[in-house]
């Protein structure tokens, strides 16, 4: 049954669909000789190559894998980086056939759970705005969080890429200058965190993402390590975005 391009690389595990979007339109993608393009439809017998390498198919079809991961500051969510800075994929276990997916992005010092999956959907469905999962945050904030600022965070600020807000925010903890809050927002917009206090005056010394939809960072995993979901973590995922 013939399916879209993007679908069929992403069910393989190659990318999510809205990178391998971005391949097609920068013309890193060939089938049957021809420049890909956004819409084509394949049925899998196609000849594809990807920067000039011929797609291998597996011979059998592999189970698909999804991480939890404790990201700890210092690693980037980037594949590679041009500064030699060690990236999140420097930590995973290697896969056949198919290439872990960072489900989302957690900037440089930004520290919690990012999930990772060799599954191009689901990583897809977890990251369309349509999704609305809840991501929320333990921040450590310096500045005056007044009544008035908590106001505006939660009706929305507008940003230079259109209004934000926070979906929740509670105080846990204020010591002097330093506060300590635990927010929620829906989107994964760049830096969102921090640049919603910012707007606000205040600066985000630690950010710790400690869930995403309904998973939530274990205590025992550590900073560094990663470990499998569990069966029913894993359909507790998939559910979030049936």
């Amino acid at each position: 049954m013939a399916e879209r391009l993007q679908k069929y690389l992403a069910g393989l595990g190659k990318g999510s669909r809205r990178q391998i979007e971005g391949w097609i339109k920068a013309g890193r993608i060939q089938v049957n000789g021809e420049p890909a393009e956004l819409g084509m439809r394949v049925d899998g017998s196609e000849h594809i190559v990807i920067d000039g390498q011929p797609l291998r198919k597996p011979k059998r079809e592999r189970p698909h894998r999804t991480l939890m991961y404790h990201k700890p500051a210092g690693e980037i969510c980037s594949r590679t980086d041009p500064d030699g800075r060690r990236t999140v994929f420097d930590a995973l276990p290697k896969t056949i056939d198919a290439r872990w997916i960072s489900v989302g992005r957690l900037d440089y010092q930004t520290t919690g759970l990012l999930l990772v999956t060799t599954d191009g959907e689901l990583a897809n469905k977890l990251m369309h705005p349509s999704s609305q999962l809840s991501r929320e945050y333990s921040v450590r904030v310096r500045g005056e969080l007044s009544d008035e600022a908590i106001e505006q965070l939660l009706n929305g600020i507008k940003l230079d890429d259109g209004e934000a807000r926070f979906d929740t925010l509670s105080i846990k903890d204020s010591k002097g200058a330093n506060q300590t809050c635990l927010v929620t927002v829906s989107e994964g917009r760049n830096r969102i965190v921090r640049r919603l206090f910012e707007q606000v005056g205040c600066t985000v010394s630690r950010l710790m993402r400690v869930s995403y939809g309904p998973l939530k960072l274990p205590r025992n995993l550590r900073p560094g390590k990663h470990r499998k979901l569990e069966p029913e973590e894993a359909a507790a995922l998939r559910a979030a975005v049936r």
